[in-house]
């Protein structure tokens, strides 16, 4: 069963309307679709343009059932109702007071920012351009790509997200850490480990995606790389498959390399999700069945 969930429309930063990615999923027999927008609770209350109004939650969630049943009354495919979300230490019951309002089939959880006071202006995004990062020092840039993990870590233990994106953003515009960092990555792999074992039905379920975007950034690299994915295979972490689509013809992009590169680490089989419950499928179901054969 072909199933995408980080996918983004036009009310973020996506390039098709809802309707549109609809569509295009029908053609390319998709049977699940997740949409799940870029929503920002920032503890400033700042507004990114990237990201939906953070007042407008309720209309998306409203806009995404109304084309959910839509969709299911033209036979597909299932709509799943999602959201990105992104995580600050220290914020977790705010998030949870104003996500718990509403119903989610999954929640996935993203660090996007870096809060350190010797940083310019106190704060960095990660994944705005290169230039930013070139305006640096090395000592900034590998206090970034720490406090990164350190966040990972909090982000794992709130407890509130069912999966946790693109892993190791930093990496984005190819600027890499100089110096060892094998303690808070294990420690933010050890923290998503311990979430799923403790997740429950409500949701919370950590699950590690294989985003393929990477592969077309600067780093030409999916996220996460093969080590740290082999590092998740060796704790037990359950994973998925997304292509984060901004656009409709790259709902499924570079799945057949992605399954590839889970199988290189021992993966066999792919989470799914609906009401913020967790299933599990076979990795050859994840590419279009033409092209599973590759897989073996």
């Amino acid at each position: 069963m072909l199933a995408t969930y980080h996918n983004h429309s036009t009310w973020s930063d996506g390039k098709a309307s809802v309707a549109e990615l609809l569509a295009a999923a029908r053609r390319m027999n998709i049977a699940e679709l997740g949409i799940s927008d870029h929503w920002v609770l920032h503890p400033t209350g700042k507004q990114f343009k990237w990201a939906m109004p953070t007042d407008r939650l309720a209309d998306y969630v409203a806009d995404l059932v109304a084309q959910r049943d839509d969709s299911a009354d033209q036979g597909g495919p299932a709509l799943r109702i999602g959201l990105e979300v992104d995580w600050f230490p220290g914020h977790g019951e705010a998030l949870q007071t104003a996500l718990g309002k509403h119903n989610f089939d999954y929640l996935i959880g993203s660090v996007h920012q870096i809060q350190l006071s010797d940083l310019p202006a106190g704060e960095f995004v990660i994944d705005t351009s290169a230039a930013s990062w070139q305006k640096l020092t090395e000592s900034q840039r590998n206090q970034i790509h720490r406090q990164y993990w350190i966040n990972m870590n909090s982000l794992a233990q709130s407890g509130l997200f069912d999966i946790i994106a693109h892993i190791d953003l930093p990496k984005k515009f190819g600027f890499y850490p100089t110096i060892d960092l094998s303690q808070p990555v294990g420690d933010a792999l050890d923290a998503i480990a311990a979430a799923q074992k403790t997740a429950t039905s409500g949701g919370g379920n950590s699950i590690v995606e294989l985003n393929t975007a990477g592969w077309h950034k600067p780093c030409n690299d999916a996220y996460p790389t093969l080590d740290i994915l082999r590092e998740c295979r060796r704790r037990n972490i359950n994973v998925t498959l997304s292509a984060d689509a901004h656009q409709p013809e790259h709902l499924l992009r570079d799945f057949l390399r992605g399954a590839e590169r889970l199988g290189q680490a021992g993966y066999t089989h792919l989470a799914r999700f609906h009401q913020r419950r967790v299933r599990f499928e076979p990795l050859t179901d994840a590419v279009p069945i033409e092209r599973a054969s590759n897989l073996g």
